[in-house]
């Protein structure tokens, strides 16, 4: 009997990952040295916290919470500004990492303004966040496929590499929202950012818990939701997808992968098993294609829809 060796490597984008696992943005993304560790641990890909024009403080303490079936946040979006992250970024370049860059902005100068300046420093992929449930958005560019679009054409005029949105699943219909964002010249889709926001009240004070009162569900609780976002947005669009939400092992991996995602976002596992999450779910993640006949990560891609 020959032995199978599964071949984690797969290309997002142009970008070559030498495993699919991705860290999501907003867990260790501040500084070149956590996004070194986190890679040094095992991803295939590092995503950057998310970065606005001017620095944010984001919310009060507390900002985070275990909640028994995942966590709640609402960290709201604190960040140094992309002025003062250019030298993150080329740090983190140098040693020759594939990193996505998250952007957020109120209007869609701000957007292309980090865009530009991130590619200019060196990322590999732009992620439009328009997707956070934990700000006051001015725009609700997530459930209005009209300004999404508009946000989408524009940054990609602005640059040359590949750059994909974040979907929220606190939407209607997220398919119709996936296929505008194709239209409009997405080169990918990342799904999906929190779900909610919820809240935990403190029964002892009668207040809620969080400093922000409510906050973004993520971790175990949202992977059923996540898997079938993602298999809807797979055959709803062609251009390939980052799955997130509730990745923890290698099989959950496998779930997402056979949804329809080309890559997976993981960043609540951190919190459950570790910074060494990433190289726990590859050899995971090879083992179970090991025993069950799977050679590369293309022959997963989309296996759960009907031929």
């Amino acid at each position: 009997m020959s032995v199978i060796t599964a071949n984690l490597k797969t290309t997002l984008l142009g970008t070559e990952l030498r495993n699919p696992t991705i860290l999501a943005a907003g867990f260790l993304g501040v500084s070149a040295e956590s996004l070194i560790r986190v890679y040094e641990n095992g991803a295939g890909a590092v995503t950057t916290k998310s970065i606005s024009i001017e620095s944010r403080n984001g919310h009060a303490n507390p900002t985070v919470l275990s909640f028994g079936h995942g966590l709640i946040n609402a960290v709201g979006l604190s960040n140094p500004g992309i002025d003062n992250y250019i030298e993150e970024i080329k740090t983190v370049k140098e040693k020759k990492i594939p990193l996505i860059l998250n952007t957020i902005g109120d209007r869609n100068e701000d957007f292309i303004t980090v865009a530009k300046l991130g590619e200019a420093a060196g990322v590999d992929i732009i992620e439009l966040n328009v997707s956070c449930p934990n700000v006051i958005h001015k725009k609700p560019y997530y459930s209005d496929p009209e300004l999404l679009s508009s946000l989408v054409r524009n940054v990609k005029d602005a640059v040359s590499i590949p750059v994909i949105v974040k979907l929220s699943p606190n939407v209607t219909d997220i398919k119709e929202i996936a296929k505008a964002v194709e239209d409009a010249g997405a080169d990918g889709i990342s799904a999906i950012n929190t779900v909610g926001p919820g809240m935990i009240i403190n029964i002892e004070t009668a207040k809620p818990v969080m400093a922000f009162k409510k906050g973004g569900l993520s971790g175990p609780a949202i992977k059923p939701v996540a898997i079938r976002c993602v298999y809807d947005i797979y055959e709803t669009v062609d251009i390939p997808v980052i799955g997130i939400g509730g990745i923890m092992n290698g099989k959950a991996t496998v779930e997402m992968i056979m949804a329809g995602a080309s890559a997976v976002g993981i960043g609540s596992a951190i919190y459950y098993r570790g910074l060494d999450v990433f190289k726990k779910i590859s050899e995971e993640l090879s083992e179970w294609m090991d025993n069950n006949g799977y050679t590369s990560i293309k022959q997963l891609v989309g296996a759960a829809h009907e031929s």
